[in-house]
């Protein structure tokens, strides 16, 4: 992490726990670019019951991502580096390197047909405002509301199933 320039205690400050890698993860298609998104298979069958819910309500919720390794997490910030960005403004849109919900393969990033992936326009659509109304029942919690207590943008997308224990 240091090598990434995160800060020393960053997770402390930030209020964000370290998040084990999943071991077990099986596929639930493809995103809109093709590439397999893997979950948990708690989240794997939550997810599938909440997108078919939603699709008997009208909405058709497309999954954009899933697990990501921390290593994925690493390359993601060396990336934005490699462009310019600070740390600091990287850290304000992406967790650091063990503390993303992505590693524990509960976290889905969920968009629509016809918007653009991973707006905060998302939070304008119908499909959201069902999110909000429904996504609970089905174990899912928005992570990064507007104001969040972890200094991340707000991310009206990113959705985790709750830890079940």
């Amino acid at each position: 992490m240091k090598s990434l320039g995160i800060p020393e205690g960053y997770g402390a400050k930030r209020g964000l726990p370290l998040q084990a890698e999943a071991r077990e993860l099986i596929g639930i298609g493809t995103n809109p670019d093709g590439r397999e998104i893997l979950l948990t298979p708690a989240a794997a069958a939550a997810w599938k019951r909440m997108r078919d819910e939603a699709a008997l309500s009208g909405h058709a919720l497309l999954a954009i991502s899933g697990f990501r390794s921390l290593e994925r997490q690493a390359e993601l910030i060396r990336g934005r580096l490699s462009r310019g960005e600070s740390i600091d403004a990287i850290l304000r849109t992406v967790a650091a390197p063990g503390y993303s919900e992505h590693h524990t393969g509960r976290a889905v990033d969920i968009g629509v047909p016809g918007e653009p992936p991973l707006t905060e326009g998302f939070a304008l659509t119908p499909a959201f405002a069902w999110l909000e109304a429904h996504a609970h029942r089905f174990g899912f919690r928005m992570s990064y509301p507007r104001g969040n207590t972890h200094g991340i943008a707000f991310e009206p997308w990113h959705w985790c199933l709750e830890t079940i224990s």
